[in-house]
């Protein structure tokens, strides 16, 4: 039944791999996916990209179009030549991970749809992967990054620094991702002194209320007074130097530029302050629940990491402070 050959999956693999029943079950997945588990178009353009993949490998690896029969006799030799192919490709064992989860939600999605059981894909293990914790900035790192007398020497129009302040005061300030923080429109924002919270669209589009704090307030309306650009209510706050949307990537290589200045590690990224933001938070007591409705964490699992987190750099300051340690 198996083919001798390992054929690489391809990067964007199209519907033909599949049989039209397989195809069509296919869009009926992804649907529910967005309509009812209301998961980002990012996430769904994975899921997709991920089954295609796997479609694509069986289609070669079984010498036809895999059918929703086919799909039932596969075998656990068959899903580890897979991912023996997906190694080929040099991806990590996180991708690894993530494709076999796709794969086994179409899976799954089939089977509660009477269309048949792919019993093969739960008898292979996913791949390990190492547990990695985030690594927040120390506190008074998170402070200078949104500081922008600290850069007023650099060769940039004084608007764009005071627009960098505000939206790294914002990750920070508010535990937002970059995606929330430059999806903001201008009227979401009020004026200092006219509102302590803001509601972000988050993944899934999930909407929720984050408090503002006053200094954030003001490094935003510091930066909407010198912006050369016109900003209406309903468009977005956050510019970027030709006038469009300000991109992620600027965001990101303003932070690079900071951490040459304030000798930050490489892990200091615009998300490590929605980290920090988490962690000082618990440090100082928070509620790990009322952590959880700030981040727009689905799971308190997710959650739950920073309490490690916490653990760790108390155990890190015993290390280092107690005489026999």
């Amino acid at each position: 039944m198996s083919s001798t050959r390992r054929p690489k999956a391809s990067p964007e693999p199209e519907l033909r791999a599949a049989a039209p029943e397989v195809a069509a079950e296919m869009v009926r997945w992804l649907a529910q996916l967005s309509n009812e588990r209301r998961m980002s178009p990012k996430t769904l353009d994975a899921y997709g990209r991920d089954v295609r993949q796997f479609l694509t490998f069986m289609a070669e690896h079984l010498g036809g179009a895999p059918s929703l029969a086919k799909l039932a006799k596969l075998t656990p030799q068959d899903v580890r030549a897979f991912m023996a192919a997906r190694r080929g490709d040099d991806i990590s064992s996180r991708s690894l991970m993530r494709a076999l989860a796709g794969v086994r939600s179409f899976a799954r999605f089939l089977e509660r749809n009477g269309k048949g059981q792919v019993a093969a894909l739960a008898a292979v293990r996913a791949p390990k992967v190492p547990k990695t914790l985030p690594k927040p900035l120390h506190i008074a790192a998170a402070k200078q990054v949104s500081d922008a007398d600290l850069r007023a020497g650099e060769e940039r129009a004084p608007w764009v620094l005071a627009r960098d302040a505000a939206v790294l005061a914002l990750l920070y300030g508010s535990g937002l991702r970059i995606s929330e923080a430059l999806g903001l429109k201008r009227g979401d924002v009020p004026a200092p002194g006219r509102g302590d919270a803001i509601t972000v669209t988050g993944k899934g589009n999930k909407q929720r209320m984050v408090p503002l704090l006053a200094q954030v307030t003001q490094l935003i309306a510091d930066y909407v007074a010198i912006c050369p650009y016109d900003l209406p209510a309903e468009g977005p706050l956050f510019l970027g130097a030709r006038g469009g949307p300000l991109s992620p990537r600027i965001v990101q290589l303003v932070m690079e530029r900071l951490r040459g200045a304030l000798s930050l590690p490489d892990s200091a990224t615009p998300h490590a302050l929605r980290h920090s933001f988490a962690t000082h938070l618990l440090a100082r007591g928070g509620d790990l629940r009322a952590i959880q409705e700030l981040l727009g964490h689905a799971s308190l699992s997710t959650t739950q990491i920073y309490t490690a987190v916490d653990t760790e750099r108390l155990l890190e300051v015993y290390r280092s402070a107690h005489p026999r340690a």
